[in-house]
């Protein structure tokens, strides 16, 4: 039991890391932003970015490094929450 439910936390880490990147990609394609997918991902994924887009804004109000914290944070958790499974 215990190995099926680490198993559902790695997936869903992985799904979440896998719109993550998604999103990151969206922020240098500007025609997409309107797309109903681009919203759905926004929708999933800003609110974790913006946690780290309080700690570190965008670098001239441009090139917006949070996501790298949020990968790093992202992983931190999956292995913390594995391990005490």
């Amino acid at each position: 039991m215990v190995e099926y439910l680490r198993q559902v936390v790695h997936i869903f880490f992985v799904t979440y890391t896998l719109l993550l990147f998604l999103r990151v990609l969206s922020f240098w394609i500007p025609a997409w932003q309107h797309h109903h997918l681009v919203r759905f991902l926004s929708f999933c994924t800003d609110p974790y970015l913006n946690v780290f887009r309080r700690l570190l804004p965008p670098v001239g109000g441009v090139l917006d490094l949070s996501p790298i914290l949020a990968f790093f944070g992202l992983r931190i958790l999956e292995i913390v929450i594995l391990s005490l499974l």
